[in-house]
């Protein structure tokens, strides 16, 4: 039986983006969203994910922005960040097993939270700034 390690490197937070992507693109239901924002830009896209997950659990600055702002006037409601949290947690189990691990679902979770109280208030008053 083959143990899991923690999240510790930029290889496994690529491993973890690329999969966990993988099966948003496939995802009924958030698939399309997904699809239909990024395009063809999946490698930015991805890229940028590397940086900000790198950020949050391994404390290397590697991403600068606002992570709220391009969700801001997305289609999401509470059962694409519950099928979101699925596949994360999915992907996460699959790989990974520590404190980094458990602190990356924890941080979506809290994430998912945030976004869609802020979508929902923007949602409500479309004049207003999308910040985060």
């Amino acid at each position: 039986m083959h143990t899991k390690s923690d999240i510790r490197s930029i290889d496994d937070i690529r491993l973890l983006v690329d999969t966990f992507y993988g099966a948003i693109k496939t995802d009924p239901m958030v698939g399309p969203i997904f699809i239909g924002v990024i395009g063809n830009r999946w490698p930015e896209h991805l890229q940028k994910m590397y940086g900000f997950w790198e950020t949050i659990l391994l404390g290397e600055h590697s991403y600068a922005g606002n992570p709220f702002k391009p969700h801001a006037r997305m289609p999401l409601y509470q059962e694409h960040f519950d099928t979101w949290l699925t596949l994360w947690h999915g992907t996460i189990d699959r790989f990974f097993s520590g404190p980094v691990a458990d602190e990356a679902k924890w941080r979506a979770g809290k994430m998912a939270i945030v976004f869609l109280s802020r979508i929902e208030d923007y949602r409500n008053d479309p004049s207003a700034i999308p910040l985060i």
